[in-house]
């Protein structure tokens, strides 16, 4: 089941340009990405390295809790903060301490990670697309934290993931899952999966909204090669939706509810619905 917008669009606005409009633009361009090469990029080398191992061998020899979610929330509180981003985050104090929840975000970018893994201030398990695995040491590290690979290359392997997500999540750990299953093309919205909907209905979890804004903006989809854009990041947390009973209903309902809040707080340049041809 997905959560089709009552409108829908196939056309793909342009992305948007990062061509400086003045002089002083172009030269505070040229200063930024000249700091992203010889002063980021080297950092931001060695810190990932050095990330990916520790999460190993802490969650071998330790608290797998601990070692699988703060080195990589320090890793990604460094890659925004070297990049200079401006980081806001609102609506914190919608959500409980104790209480387990699914969240669900839109996907803009790629600095949809670091936003989310830096910035909410949460001890979760991502679920994610199963060829993140094999990515050098970042592969190895995520298997280490126990965070889920999304596997959609049969029956079998679609309920080996659900049975892991499922257990994660009864042991009172959260889970972060882009319903959308794939970053936007345009900063756009897509159709909802119901995957994380399934499981907050079968294990009776409030399923909280995430949006987030600026991500697009720093490192569109069609530009993961090029250097970063500084773009002010801002981190949106809805009030959670509580489970309402049991049921296809009662799950198309919170999905429903999700999308038009994640919806809701999208800066007006991207609000609406377009079609994304990797969904």
């Amino acid at each position: 089941m997905e959560t089709l917008p009552s409108e829908t669009s196939s056309v793909l606005p342009p992305v948007p340009s990062s061509r400086p409009r003045t002089v002083l633009g172009a030269i505070a361009t040229l200063l930024y990405r000249a700091y992203t090469l010889f002063v980021f990029l080297p950092i931001f080398l060695v810190a990932s390295i050095l990330t990916a191992l520790t999460t190993v061998i802490g969650c071998r020899l330790g608290n797998g809790h601990f070692w699988g979610y703060y080195p990589g929330k320090w890793w990604s509180v460094l890659a925004v903060r070297l990049l200079l981003l401006p980081v806001k985050v609102e609506g914190r104090e919608n959500l409980q301490p104790s209480q387990s929840y699914v969240f669900v975000s839109n996907h803009q970018g790629a600095f949809d990670i670091f936003l989310i893994y830096g910035f909410l201030g949460r001890n979760f398990k991502w679920m994610m697309k199963k060829g993140i695995r094999k990515i050098p040491l970042v592969g190895v590290a995520c298997e280490s934290a126990h965070h889920i690979f999304v596997d959609k290359s049969g029956a079998s392997k679609i309920k080996k993931t659900y049975e892991t997500a499922r257990g994660t999540l009864r042991k009172g750990m959260s889970l972060v899952v882009f319903p959308e299953g794939a970053r936007s093309f345009t900063g756009h919205m897509g159709i909802f999966r119901r995957g994380a909907f399934m499981l907050a209905d079968e294990l009776q979890l409030p399923v909280c909204p995430l949006t987030i804004n600026g991500s697009f903006d720093v490192m569109p989809r069609t530009k993961d090669c090029h250097f970063p854009v500084w773009h002010p990041l801002r981190l949106t947390i809805h009030k959670p939706i509580p489970p309402k009973g049991r049921g296809t209903e009662m799950e198309r309902q919170m999905m429903s509810e999700a999308y038009d809040a994640v919806m809701s707080g999208i800066v007006p340049e991207y609000q609406g619905f377009v079609e994304n041809p990797d969904q």
